[in-house]
């Protein structure tokens, strides 16, 4: 049983498609270790008192704090407690990562996510540092959850494509420049009610999405260095031979162009669907369009 999860857990990190589901899983894996640190302490009796290891984990408000435990700027955007805020984090997550891959490319969710919160978190301790509301709880003060991060999908993709629909339960279809609108309406109103240091962090996740992909438009992409260290861990789960990723790249070209192409032309259509596996359909060149355009077309004749 145990042999058959990590297998499963293997070929999720072994595709190049699937970030949308790496993130998941590892927050999910996350949550479900520290709900299984209750369950020990409740068979001897003992108190679950889990601040003491969490503030590890946590993001704390204080710069000076964050010197000793510089890794919380990391550790706190896959670090959840309760059931509905992980439910209602990864939900986001997939629907708008897939959004995001979609129109982007896989190698922009793992950057979005990780840099999103990053800015956050950010916005979360300068608010803690300026506001005086903050004055009595600044030291104490610790951030959690992926909600930056996931607001920061959000905002890359509806930056990207504003007008793409959602089909939402009650509502019908939606466009999900309307759900990010009011995703922002609820955190600004909701920031003198409960969870203020939270919600400037969504803000501050939000803000991310937005300028990040305004400057992929740009010609800048600010995920290059996160996609290296990415695709090292990914490497790390890699078992497989050369010969079985060279099996998968034919497998793809012989799919949708087999028998008409010559060799030239073949190496010309992997390069093209390389490239949109990478970073989508959108990052062709006219030509390359073009090309792909009028070889499908023989191809169907």
């Amino acid at each position: 049983m145990s042999n058959v999860i990590w297998k499963e857990i293997r070929s999720t990190f072994q595709r190049n498609d699937s970030m949308v589901y790496q993130l998941v899983l590892v927050n999910a894996v996350i949550f479900l270790l520290l709900q299984l640190l209750r369950l020990p302490m409740y068979l001897i009796n003992l108190d679950y008192n889990i601040t003491a290891f969490t503030n590890d984990l946590g993001l704390p408000a204080s710069f000076t704090t964050l010197l000793h435990q510089p890794w919380t700027m990391f550790t706190y955007m896959f670090t959840h407690f309760e059931f509905m805020h992980i439910v209602f984090n990864l939900l986001l997550l997939f629907w708008f990562g897939k959004v995001l891959t979609e129109f982007a490319g896989h190698r922009r969710l793992l950057p979005v996510y990780l840099l999103g919160g990053i800015c956050g978190g950010f916005f979360y301790m300068i608010a803690y540092n300026i506001f005086p509301v903050f004055d009595d709880s600044v030291n104490e003060a610790r951030a959690y959850g992926a909600s930056a991060s996931v607001m920061a999908i959000i905002f890359a993709a509806v930056t990207l494509v504003p007008d793409y629909t959602m089909f939402l339960f009650f509502f019908g279809a939606v466009k999900i420049k309307w759900i990010a609108l009011v995703l922002v309406i609820i955190d600004l109103i909701s920031i003198p009610d409960s969870n203020p240091g939270g919600h400037i962090a969504h803000l501050g996740g939000a803000l991310f999405g937005f300028l990040y992909v305004k400057q992929l438009q740009s010609g800048r992409d600010l995920g290059i260095v996160i996609n290296n260290v990415g695709e090292a861990i990914s490497n790390f789960f890699k078992r497989g031979s050369k010969l079985k990723v060279s099996y998968r790249k034919n497998e793809k070209s012989n799919s949708f162009f087999q028998t008409k192409q010559t060799p030239s032309e073949q190496e010309r259509i992997d390069t093209i669907l390389d490239k949109i596996s990478q970073s989508g359909y959108e990052s062709l060149t006219k030509e390359e369009k073009e090309f792909l355009f009028k070889v499908s077309k023989d191809d169907l004749k």
